[in-house]
């Protein structure tokens, strides 16, 4: 196992209460302050600063290797930081493993079980959390037509395709019922047109429920078209170098890229991103 990962507990994380949501009126569901995380000689991150408030949607891009995994790790409880910095959730000071079974997220790959249908694979996280079989098929099939999966709850993953197969991956993580979602590039494997179909989508689905969610993405446009903000990282060792607020109107125009105010945004992420990206270029050429 790597240096510095905590295995998880899924079990304890299933017994432990829910975090409920900070009282405190504007106080971020999530922050972090000054986190710093190394892996032996590599530093991943580090000063690293974000807050997410209730009902936000914020969209994280950067250059390769710039710790967008690693934030992922911790937020999600899989990975503790280093001593020194902070985490607050819901008002409360924690470490990262807390959040293990407070957060709900959805990988970059969908992690389908072949042999288990649409319907029982959607149920997977809160049947493992206890959720009686019956009752966690119930409130599935209530949800299959929000998720465009309706007529598909006993077809198994190998009989569809990568838009429906995220599409039911999605539905896990909506169904397992936590303030902060977490979702890491759900879309990256998917083509262009699936891809743009899935955003608008998703931001259907995300106006209905109101969850907050953290979306990490390597896509800029993909950045702004579903962000209420978008935090742009650094080269490695990663912090946040640009916290850009997304004026636009929401719901979201599948025109809207070709906007002038969603142009003037994209130029300033690119000029970010682009000078870190050439460093992270550097880093990788540099001999070790």
């Amino acid at each position: 196992m790597r240096a510095g990962i905590v295995k998880p507990d899924f079990a304890a994380a299933a017994a432990m209460p829910a975090f409920t949501k900070a009282d405190t009126v504007g106080e971020p569901l999530l922050e972090l302050r000054g986190i710093r995380k190394t892996f032996g000689a590599v530093t991943a991150l580090d000063g690293l600063d974000v807050a997410v408030h209730p009902g936000e949607l914020v969209t994280v891009v950067g250059p390769s290797g710039c710790g967008k995994s690693t934030l992922f790790n911790i937020v999600a409880g899989l990975e503790e930081p280093d001593v020194g910095g902070t985490i607050r959730y819901a008002g409360r000071s924690v470490l990262a493993t807390d959040l293990l079974g407070q957060v709900s997220f959805m990988p970059q790959r969908d992690l389908l079980l072949p042999w288990r249908t649409v319907v029982d694979n959607a149920i997977l996280a809160i049947e493992v959390e206890g959720t009686p079989r019956k009752e966690a098929r119930a409130q599935a099939m209530a949800m299959l037509p929000q998720f465009g999966l309706a007529g598909f709850e006993n077809q198994y993953p190998q009989q569809l395709s990568g838009g429906m197969r995220q599409r039911v991956a999605l539905m896990r993580t909506f169904l397992f019922k936590r303030d902060l979602m977490l979702l890491d590039e759900p879309f990256g494997a998917l083509d262009a047109l699936t891809r743009t179909l899935m955003q608008r989508w998703l931001l259907d689905v995300w106006e209905q429920h109101k969850r907050t969610v953290l979306f990490i993405t390597h896509d800029v446009d993909e950045a702004i078209f579903l962000g209420d903000r978008v935090l742009a990282m650094s080269a490695r060792p990663g912090k946040v170098k640009l916290a850009l607020d997304v004026k636009l109107e929401r719901p979201r125009r599948h025109d809207l890229v070709t906007d002038p105010a969603f142009i003037g945004l994209k130029r300033q992420l690119l000029d970010a991103i682009e000078e870190e990206s050439l460093k992270s270029f550097d880093l990788q050429k540099a001999p070790s």
